[in-house]
């Protein structure tokens, strides 16, 4: 495996997708209801490499976290590590009472702590430990969180497989062991997992309806994904629905913590497709889709699938009378802090009445792309005139470097929420400021 240390912006990665073949796989059963959830942060082991020993990594188990919308997760969280952690929920909106640093002090090691999550929204999301784990003993796997339509969803009744394809990332040295992120990755090379495994493979039978479920777990990286010789109709972007629409050669790019569920109908002849993932450095299959040569599941393809059923957020956000507030990031981060030094005392980035639209001058001053992540709530990405936004919701935005982007969304859960950066470099600190709804 070659060595990747390189800093790719999001063109760059973009650029690579011509060389690229996806699909995807990791299964999420449908969940009867919101049975009592016990997470437990401990030690645990990898196969990060092909014949040889597992890595040393820590996790919160690998089984995916699945609910139906509308319900209220019951939460108790053990922590048998050496270090202190704090759950990050990424993409949940309004659960201000599970907002990590703010509302949720760092738990203690041996110690544990019991919660609820309200559910009011459908998608797919991410249980991420990793807020705290910067330079740590070990890397931290993360968890994708799976909240299923509770309508009679016409989407359900069109798809034959729903698959989870959590994708995540690792920088091993000589001897097998791997590093956090926040340290230097001199003489590490890369790894990549999906759900856990080095290469994962699905066998599927011919014109098979997939809803594939792509979640970018790893911590500092922009990749492309694309499946060769299929459409690939991108049906939710950051867990909330989109106008569907047809992902350009069956490519799209996420950002780190990025999610897509995307729709793909199996070609009717057997045959394999290869997974692969672009870094900014090369294609690489990471999973593997195989046709059978039994006979296909139906006769005809399903017809396009209508819109998932909607989250409920406005169709509509007032610009004109919106608070706007430039927030610069990179460089010498003044006010950002890191998330071992980030206390609530500290003044927020900015201050909202409930209900009030906020467009947000996103400014990355570093010489790398940055990742943003908003807590709290989904924004639009706006257009460069300020005239229209992108046709999706986001919670998870990547900005090359010396770039200005503009978001807006609507202020609609009071509370107190964090506002995440970070340069697109595995040494690089993840850094935070906050902000209040009132």
């Amino acid at each position: 495996m070659s060595d990747h240390i390189s800093h790719p912006n999001r063109r760059t990665v973009v650029t690579g997708l011509a060389a690229i073949a996806v699909q995807a796989p990791g299964n999420a059963a449908r969940a009867e209801g919101p049975p009592p959830l016990a997470l437990r942060c401990r030690a645990d082991l990898l196969g990060l490499r092909e014949k040889e020993p597992a890595t040393p990594v820590w996790s919160l188990g690998d089984q995916p976290l699945l609910f139906k919308r509308g319900d209220q997760a019951k939460i108790t969280l053990a922590n048998d590590l050496p270090a202190p952690v704090v759950l990050n929920w990424r993409g949940l909106d309004g659960v201000a009472a599970a907002e990590p640093l703010l509302t949720r002090s760092p738990l203690a090691p041996a110690a544990s702590d019991s919660f609820s999550l309200p559910l009011r929204h459908a998608g797919t999301y991410l249980c991420d430990a990793a807020l705290l784990g910067d330079g740590a003993v070990r890397p931290m796997r993360a968890l994708p969180l799976i909240v299923r339509e509770s309508e009679p969803a016409q989407a359900d009744l069109q798809v034959d497989r729903d698959e989870v394809f959590l994708i995540e990332g690792w920088r091993l040295k000589g001897d097998g062991s791997a590093i956090a992120p926040g340290l230097d990755p001199e003489g590490t090379v890369a790894a990549y997992t999906v759900n856990g495994e080095l290469k994962r493979q699905i066998r599927l039978r011919g014109r098979e309806r997939l809803r594939l479920r792509f979640i970018n777990a790893l911590q500092r990286h922009v990749i492309a994904l694309k499946i060769e010789h299929h459409d690939v109709t991108v049906m939710a972007l950051d867990g909330q629905p989109a106008e569907p629409f047809l992902a350009r050669g069956g490519a799209f790019a996420l950002a780190p913590g990025g999610r897509a569920d995307v729709f793909v109908d199996m070609a009717l002849e057997a045959g394999s497709t290869d997974v692969l993932m672009h870094d900014g450095d090369a294609a690489r299959p990471i999973a593997r889709l195989v046709v059978s040569d039994e006979p296909p599941i139906r006769k005809e393809n399903l017809p396009a699938a209508p819109a998932l059923p909607s989250n409920g957020l406005p169709a509509r956000l007032d610009l004109k009378s919106a608070l706007r507030v430039d927030l610069p990031f990179g460089g010498e981060p003044k006010d950002w802090l890191r998330p071992a030094a980030f206390a609530g005392s500290t003044p927020p980035a900015f201050r909202a009445k409930a209900g009030r639209t906020i467009v947000l001058s996103l400014i990355n001053r570093a010489e790398r792309t940055s990742v943003f992540h908003l807590h709290g709530h989904h924004f639009r990405h706006l257009d460069r005139l300020d005239d229209g936004w992108k046709p999706f919701w986001l919670d998870t935005i990547a900005i090359d470097a010396g770039q200005t982007q503009r978001i807006a969304f609507a202020a609609e859960y009071a509370g107190r929420w964090l506002l995440e950066a970070v340069e697109t470099n595995w040494s690089a600190p993840r850094l935070l400021r906050w902000y209040s709804v009132e």
